[in-house]
């Protein structure tokens, strides 16, 4: 009976041994297979990291290199010059005139209309960005005396230039 009790208690412990290793091997591939998982979400938010990173620092690099460049080219009249006319002395249709004109000498002309009043003696000429030469030229372009020209820097204004015709319209240039 001694035999049987021995052989049923090897029974009972290789039994024990199965369920153990069984329940081991089923925990060791969850485990596993979550340990995957996370190394595999961590790989990606580390490369989101590194491209957000990445990204700063060429956004920091080029702000300082356009902000070189446009210290550089204030004395230099840009390619193309974005100008806008207005007509700030109430005679019709002058505004449509001088915009055939600066277009025919081959500015880019973005917007003409109405100034806010009616009552502008000179014409004057409006350097929106900073960039006084671009102001200069079209001063040339139109005959409008350098001392008519004055600096509003505007960001919200996406042109070079306006120009408010005055009452003295007709001693300019078109």
């Amino acid at each position: 009976m001694l035999g049987y009790f021995f052989i049923y208690s090897e029974i009972k412990l290789i039994r024990r041994k199965k369920k153990i290793t069984s329940t081991t091997n089923e925990v060791d591939l969850r485990t596993s297979t979550q340990n995957l998982l996370l190394n595999v979400i961590i790989f990606i938010l580390v490369v989101v990291v590194i491209y957000l990173s990445y990204s700063i620092y060429i956004k920091l690099k080029l702000d300082t290199a356009e902000e070189i460049v446009q210290n550089v080219n204030k004395d230099i009249p840009s390619e193309i010059i974005q100008v806008e006319v207005l007509n700030g002395c109430g005679v019709s249709g002058l505004a449509d005139r001088f915009t055939d004109y600066l277009r025919s000498k081959g500015y880019d002309v973005v917007n003409k209309g109405n100034y806010i009043q009616f009552d502008i003696e000179k014409t004057m000429i409006i350097d929106r960005i900073g960039n006084k030469a671009n102001a200069e030229v079209i001063a040339n372009s139109l005959g409008v005396n350098k001392n008519s020209i004055i600096t509003q820097i505007n960001e919200d204004y996406f042109l070079d230039v306006s120009v408010i015709l005055g009452a003295d319209y007709f001693q300019l240039t078109p």
